[in-house]
């Protein structure tokens, strides 16, 4: 059994709107799937997808074949995982340090009074 990581349709008709699912090669675009990793809406400007990015790197890794625009969303959405990442580590340990710098610098209150 072949498996394949493709976009299945929704939506009305003029306003397209994608599941990106794993399924049976030999089942239909619409029909019966595996499992939903995640969707894309291509009409929508910007960050237009949402991907489980682990779940497609396990089912590429058990052999599912993706098809080729779920390879550029899978890479796109790899690209602004590992651009988030960086960007919100300084932020909690600049925080946190600043925090405890606050706290180490204050005197201690005097309450012999």
């Amino acid at each position: 059994m072949s498996v394949s990581i493709i976009l299945r349709r929704e939506g009305a008709k003029n306003r397209p709107y994608y599941k990106v699912v794993v399924a049976d090669s030999r089942s239909p675009r619409d029909g019966k799937f595996i499992e939903m990793i995640g969707t894309y809406d291509p009409k929508k400007t910007g960050h237009n997808s949402s991907l489980n990015v682990e779940r497609a790197e396990f089912w590429i890794s058990k052999g599912a074949q993706p098809s080729d625009t779920v390879r550029s969303l899978i890479k796109k959405n790899k690209k602004m995982a590992t651009a988030a990442e960086p960007s919100s580590q300084p932020e909690r340990e600049t925080s946190q340090s600043t925090v405890n710098e606050v706290s180490s610098a204050s005197p201690p209150a005097d309450t012999s009074s």
